[in-house]
């Protein structure tokens, strides 16, 4: 049963008057009228068929039956606060969870120190990861199943929204025998008659194409749908050579060398996306801490 005269207010009347003792003194601190107070406990008492208060000369001094009552009541103004807690929090972005797609892995630097300070100014953000491929983290945010992504600029498709967040060198993975370890630069045109390891599927070569806007024709490419430390234990194994970023090149693979390439434009773009719709406070707190932190670190 419904009872109309448990609203908000009585139970604020209730719990104002069993915490100070009287009705005048209560209404008082609340800033109404005593007789509304007064009502306002009587209407709640007929309605539950028990007396809350007996009153006196003394006050209000709660019941047997009234001390019951308030256990509940005092039980729902805590969860309503925490209602109103919620709201405020989690519509400012200091709450939520944030669903994080993407294709490397953020080890290394900038992402680490870049995650770091966001967890240490909004703890109480989860923060979700999914690491997966280029084109099943578009479709995601589509759908809504990811909020944000961090992708390669040359990977974002054409609907989506983003900030540069960082830019990174790109650095030269050769098995340990390689010929080209005895030169002291390396050049992409040294690079265009080798073979060269990326990731691929069947639906997806945005590596390939991306290793040819360096490389030009000539390169004989093998694909794997596999990760990129499978794709460097085969460089290891002398399959062929493959491209890395300098935070991936951090993870050391034991028979691989790494090697600069001394060309201006050997850097790759990652930028922070979303779908234009997705209106989420988290998601606009965590894409807007992005964007200025790159812009104070001067990473892009």
């Amino acid at each position: 049963m419904r009872h109309r005269a448990l609203d908000i207010e009585a139970l604020t009347y209730l719990t104002m008057v069993a915490q100070v003792g009287k009705i005048s003194r209560a209404a008082k601190i609340i800033g109404v009228e005593a007789a509304r107070v007064s009502r306002k406990i009587s209407a709640v008492e007929n309605e539950l068929g028990v007396t809350i208060f007996e009153r006196g000369n003394f006050g209000a001094r709660s019941t047997a039956a009234g001390e019951a009552v308030l256990v509940h009541v005092r039980r729902m103004m805590a969860e309503l606060e925490a209602v109103k807690t919620s709201g405020k929090t989690g519509g400012t972005g200091q709450t939520g969870q944030i669903r994080l797609g993407l294709r490397m892995p953020p080890v290394g630097e900038p992402m680490k120190s870049l995650l770091q300070a966001w967890r240490k100014r909004f703890p109480k953000v989860e923060l979700e990861l999914h690491e997966t491929r280029e084109r099943d983290i578009a479709v995601a945010m589509e759908d809504r199943r990811l909020d944000l992504a961090l992708m390669t600029r040359h990977t974002l498709w054409p609907r989506a929204a983003s900030v540069p967040v960082y830019r990174e060198r790109l650095l030269l993975a050769l098995p340990e025998d390689h010929r080209l370890l005895r030169r002291r630069s390396i050049n992409w045109g040294m690079l265009r008659y080798e073979t060269f390891l990326v990731q691929g599927w069947e639906d997806s070569q945005t590596a390939r194409e991306f290793f040819s806007s360096f490389l030009g024709s000539g390169v004989r490419y093998q694909s794997h749908a596999a990760s990129k430390q499978s794709v460097l234990a085969l460089v290891a194994a002398g399959y062929g050579a493959t491209l890395v970023t300098k935070s991936q090149a951090e993870v050391g693979i034991p028979g691989v060398v790494i090697r600069p390439i001394a060309e201006k434009n050997a850097w790759v773009a990652v930028d922070l996306a979303w779908v234009p719709e997705n209106e989420e406070p988290a998601v606009g707190r965590f894409v807007a801490f992005m964007r200025d932190e790159a812009l104070s670190r001067k990473l892009v």
